[in-house]
């Protein structure tokens, strides 16, 4: 690290002036173009990380509704390959009765 201070150190450059500033410059060029890139630009790592984040929640919230879609066909499934229980789905769900069912309702 003390290295890395001197080269800021323009007392010490001496016969290595050229090359000490070319470094400085390169230093400077360099965290810019970090900044630039890492920020600034409109592709920018910051949206790279969002972008990510929302593909990761839209991924599983697919997963949940690819889930649903399955119980829901099966549900599907079962209610018009017996008419049993589409009368039961009806009565529960939908507060159907047959003639002559005591109805009760409960506030």
């Amino acid at each position: 690290m003390g290295k890395f201070k001197d080269i800021w150190n323009r007392d010490k450059d001496g016969r290595n002036a050229g090359k000490r500033s070319f470094i400085r410059y390169s230093i400077v060029a360099t965290a810019i173009f970090f900044i630039l890139v890492g920020f600034v630009n409109q592709n920018n790592i910051v949206r790279w990380i969002r972008a990510g984040a929302e593909i990761r929640r839209q991924d599983k919230q697919i997963e949940k509704y690819s889930k649903e879609i399955k119980i829901m066909d099966s549900q599907i499934h079962g209610l018009t390959s017996d008419k049993d229980s589409l009368e039961r789905f009806a009565r529960e769900n939908f507060g159907f009765a047959e003639p002559g069912d005591d109805v009760y309702l409960v506030e």
